[in-house]
């Protein structure tokens, strides 16, 4: 009997382990609510609502998406950092977001303050110019700033956003001063454009592509390392006049902090296979995106480094974040 006895108590963690793992498996055994701390309609807002529509299907639960827009992304921000973090609340957000989140004056470690769990894509901006500015390409643009210095000026959807840190960066690494205009969105910043009371947007690709048709709109560069393949013609800043610049503004999936490995793992392989549909690559394409999924970590080290490189040029260019 005693030989017996062993044996069933020996057999109970090997008993358990099925139920162990089922319950990781059964993820979710309830709807999941996606955060989008902006307006609905923009990038970000389109972006979490083609997960979404992934998400439902696959995990055959209702994904709401909930925008909570106001205080340049702390809202919707906060609420996620609240929430449980069971994977049952997610939120979507930008570099904008989380730059107003870092600050400018710490280092920023994005651990502390949510769980990473995927990159959904990091589109490249375009350098979009007025046609009567006159220049070929950037070099000529540069040359112009220096002979005009604080003369030439750009518009941006707001202090702190992308658009304006890839604007900051271009001419902090060209040695120009150019004037900065900030707009409440990328809409009213083209239209000045348009009508040339600007000369400059670092815009995505897809808000300007019907100008740029009509004539009204002139593309410079692309603002990545190497050419995108949805403008394949198009030159980056880099090779046609300054080295070394890279800017892009990212899109990621988020948790609360402290969200378990394991469902943040299952959630962004999840988001990966979304991501890599003939679907979604075409639906991102019209955003001028392209899909790049990672692992947690792997985004986690991502935003890491590309907040203190904005962090770096908020300090030299003395920006006020919103």
């Amino acid at each position: 009997m005693r030989i017996r006895r062993r044996h069933l108590l020996g057999a109970t963690p090997l008993l358990a382990l099925p139920r162990l793992a089922g319950a990781q498996a059964a993820f979710p055994t309830r709807g999941v609510t996606i955060v989008v701390p902006f307006p609905p309609g923009g990038g970000t807002d389109v972006l979490a609502r083609i997960l979404a529509q992934h998400f439902q299907e696959a995990w055959r639960q209702t994904v709401v998406v909930e925008n909570r827009g106001g205080g340049a992304g702390r809202i919707g921000l906060q609420q996620v950092q609240r929430a449980a973090p069971d994977g049952y609340t997610l939120m979507v957000t930008s570099t904008g977001g989380i730059m107003g989140l870092a600050g400018a004056e710490r280092a920023f470690a994005v651990r502390e303050a949510l769980t990473p769990v995927t990159l959904i894509a990091a589109p490249a901006y375009v350098v979009a110019m007025h046609p009567g500015v006159g220049v070929k390409d950037v070099a000529e643009l540069i040359a112009m700033a220096k002979a005009r210095p604080g003369q030439l000026s750009f518009g941006s959807s707001g202090t702190g956003a992308a658009s304006h840190l890839a604007a900051e960066l271009f001419a902090s690494m060209a040695g120009i001063e150019m004037l900065h205009v900030p707009y409440r969105g990328t809409g009213p910043a083209l239209n000045d454009l348009i009508a040339g009371r600007i000369q400059l947007m670092f815009a995505p690709p897809q808000t300007v592509a019907a100008a740029v048709a009509a004539g009204q709109v002139k593309n410079l560069a692309m603002t990545a390392e190497r050419r995108s393949g949805l403008l394949p013609g198009l030159p980056t800043v880099g090779e046609s006049g300054l080295p070394g610049y890279s800017a892009v503004g990212w899109f990621g999936l988020f948790g609360p902090r402290g969200m378990p490995a394991a469902i943040a793992a299952q959630i962004s392989e999840e988001a990966a296979r979304g991501l890599g549909t003939a679907a979604t690559r075409q639906r991102l394409a019209a955003l001028g995106a392209e899909p790049e999924p990672m692992t947690p970590d792997a985004f986690a080290a991502y935003i890491d480094a590309d907040i203190a490189k904005w962090q770096r040029v908020v300090r030299e260019r003395g920006i006020t974040l919103e």
